[in-house]
């Protein structure tokens, strides 16, 4: 067998699962849909790697997000839609609106405006 491709007889299964286990539960899951989606657990391997690669360029927390919103949409979700949720930043959490304190209810009128009746209709 070539060197090239010798260096992948060390990676199985159990060390994909391991190593996606201790990212989070829902990565574990996706590499867990990457191995069983295929009649042979190694053609899943390259996804498996790909996949875990992502925790080093973004972070083991962003990837774990990215997983779970995956999961949300698909019971088996790809790489490529794990990749595009980082790259365009839909892992992390919508920023927060925050009303106005003084008016929290959003009338710009006042109570007075809404008090009469025929007297305000000027």
């Amino acid at each position: 067998m070539p060197p090239n491709h010798r260096k992948y007889m060390q990676w199985n299964g159990d060390r994909f699962r391991a190593w996606a286990t201790k990212i989070g539960e829902n990565t574990a899951a996706v590499i867990e849909v990457f191995l069983t989606v295929n009649k042979v657990e190694q053609q899943g391997y390259k996804s498996c790697m790909a996949l875990l690669k992502l925790a080093e360029k973004f972070t083991p927390q962003r990837l774990e997000a990215a997983c779970a919103k995956a999961l949300s949409y698909t019971s088996r979700p790809n790489y490529k839609s794990i990749s595009a949720i980082l790259n365009a930043g839909h892992d992390k959490p919508l920023p927060t609106i925050s009303t106005p304190k003084s008016n929290p209810h959003g009338f710009v009128r006042g109570a007075d405006y809404y008090k009469g009746g025929a007297d305000n209709a000027e």
